[in-house]
């Protein structure tokens, strides 16, 4: 059996998210370069740093059940056991709230010893608590699990323009009001919160497809003593998420850490330059996971391999191009975007495209290894990069500057890649075990 069919179908799935992700991509280029011509550089890079002091924490504390719900909540639908999903869904539902609420309680209490070390003003100082609420705008895997196992990409793809939408919408009239940072601040809170409830809005779509007949609220206990793995599962897929955006969130930190607010705020905008590389490998991750899934449930280990291979070429082969353009236009971009005061960047641009391009190359390959019952291989590979070439990031600051965290991060991902490809040739020669053959196929279009 060839590997067009399985490619076509990740291909499609991946079309409905970069529909609501080429809406997205056009507001957020608007409203970025009104937001840093408006602060310029050093209270852009404030901004950067409040939203990622709280995004850092709540990656790092809130639980993603994400992996969980489509796996084993794909065996209960084979099974036509809605009461199972919903207990799924219900426990995970429950365990994500729990840990979004201890994220908030740590990320209010920690602002005062945090703040002034990353050099933010008494305006940012201030802000800063309530922004603390939105760390719930990353509490919503359950509800995008429970949509890929319905096949509703096209909500998922929807879903991309929300943030966008809010934060276009309130740039321009913080931008007509006069408004300065602790105003653009603001359309980031609601705009992290409306991300969150929008999924879950989104998610009883697929719920009332799935579970019909089942209450929203009713029992969620027992599925850690079941011998199917669950709890397992959960644990070494969240960590797994963890550690992977452990660096990316960390390193605007360290960079205001050890260089100020107006360094955090280049290499801001120039990871937001290269989003244009950086989204297709989150998106093409979703689109593929739930194709590979099926793939392995059929036993068509041959196409499993070759759709992977030829998905990942796929990748670089669109991605190369635009490394190429970034490097040409690397000295005019960031002026371009952010005004007079964001000056230089074709090195640092150059170097995070480069990274992007390597996660990009990386996704269905991680991809593949999860859907083969094997999310530990992404997890070494990632607590290896993240983790263990950590220290080296500061340590290149130190002697490069700003283009030691771009060097930093193109040396993680290449790493990174390079494992997941060894891994990869060697996993998916042996047979998965039984109950990994069991997850369900999954129709990923509706």
């Amino acid at each position: 059996m060839q590997a067009e069919p399985a490619l076509k179908r990740v291909l499609a799935n991946l079309a409905h998210l970069l529909g609501g992700k080429a809406a997205a991509g056009l507001m957020s280029l608007v409203y970025l370069v009104i937001v840093a011509r408006t602060l310029g550089v050093h209270d852009y890079g404030e901004l950067v740093l409040v939203n990622g002091y709280v995004v850092f924490l709540g990656s790092l504390i809130a639980f993603s059940g994400f992996h969980g719900v489509v796996r084993y909540g794909a065996l209960a639908v084979e099974a036509g056991d809605p009461e199972r999903l919903a207990r799924i869904v219900r426990f995970m539902a429950l365990v994500e709230g729990l840990f979004g609420v201890i994220a908030l309680a740590v990320a209010i209490v920690a602002v005062p010893f945090v703040g002034p070390r990353l050099g933010w003003s008494a305006e940012a100082m201030h802000m800063a608590i309530p922004y603390s609420l939105a760390v719930f705008g990353s509490v919503r895997a359950t509800p995008q699990g429970l949509l890929q196992i319905a096949g509703r990409f096209d909500l998922v793809g929807l879903h991309q323009a929300v943030s966008p939408t809010v934060r276009l919408v309130g740039t321009l009239i913080v931008w007509a009001c006069g408004g300065g940072l602790d105003g653009f601040l603001l359309v980031w809170l609601l705009s992290s919160i409306a991300e969150g409830g929008a999924m879950w809005a989104f998610g009883l779509v697929a719920w009332r497809k799935l579970a019909a007949g089942q209450r929203l609220r009713g029992p969620w206990r027992g599925l850690l003593r079941n011998g199917e793995g669950f709890g397992h599962f959960i644990l070494v897929t969240n960590f797994d998420i963890s550690l992977r955006e452990l660096a990316p969130n960390l390193a605007p930190l360290t960079i205001g850490w050890m260089l100020g607010p107006v360094a955090a705020g280049l290499f801001s905008l120039a990871q937001r330059a290269t989003t244009l590389l950086q989204q297709p490998a989150i998106l093409l991750s979703q689109a593929s996971y739930a194709v590979l899934a099926d793939l392995v449930a059929k036993r068509r280990l041959d196409q499993l391999r070759r759709t992977v291979w030829r998905s990942a070429t796929l990748a670089g082969a669109l991605g190369t191009p635009i490394v190429l353009a970034f490097w040409f236009a690397g000295d005019r971009l960031l002026p371009l975007l952010g005004g007079h005061t964001f000056q230089g960047g074709v090195a640092i641009v150059t170097l995070i495209a480069g990274a992007r391009l390597a996660a990009l190359i990386a996704s269905p390959i991680t991809s593949g290894l999860t859907a083969l019952g094997k999310p530990q291989r992404s997890m070494t590979a990632t607590l290896a990069t993240n983790l263990v070439l950590y220290p080296l990031l500061p340590l290149l600051i130190w002697w490069l500057g700003l283009h030691g965290a771009g060097l930093h991060a193109l040396v993680q991902n290449v790493i990174a890649t390079g494992m997941l490809v060894m891994f990869f040739l060697k996993d998916a020669r042996d047979p998965p075990e039984p109950e990994v053959m069991a997850v369900r196929p999954i129709e990923t279009i509706a």
